[in-house]
């Protein structure tokens, strides 16, 4: 007996070939990476590190002022 298109023969009955594998991300793998974009973005930050921040204080006045 033939072996139909697609099939092969495993001892005493014939089985479907398998097919090949589609690499998919599923559903629930493309949310897991959305959140972890926005959890990034809300603990550490996209924050732009060469814009300069000032630490040092503005200078007092060291005399009062005229009345």
């Amino acid at each position: 007996m033939p072996v139909p298109e697609g099939h092969h023969r495993v001892r005493s009955h014939t089985r479907r070939n398998p097919r090949p594998s589609t690499k998919k991300m599923s559903g629930w793998t493309i949310t897991g990476l959305c959140a972890a974009v926005w959890l990034w973005g809300h603990f550490i930050g996209f924050s732009d590190t060469s814009t300069p921040t000032s630490t040092t204080p503005a200078p007092a006045a060291s005399a009062p002022a005229a009345h």
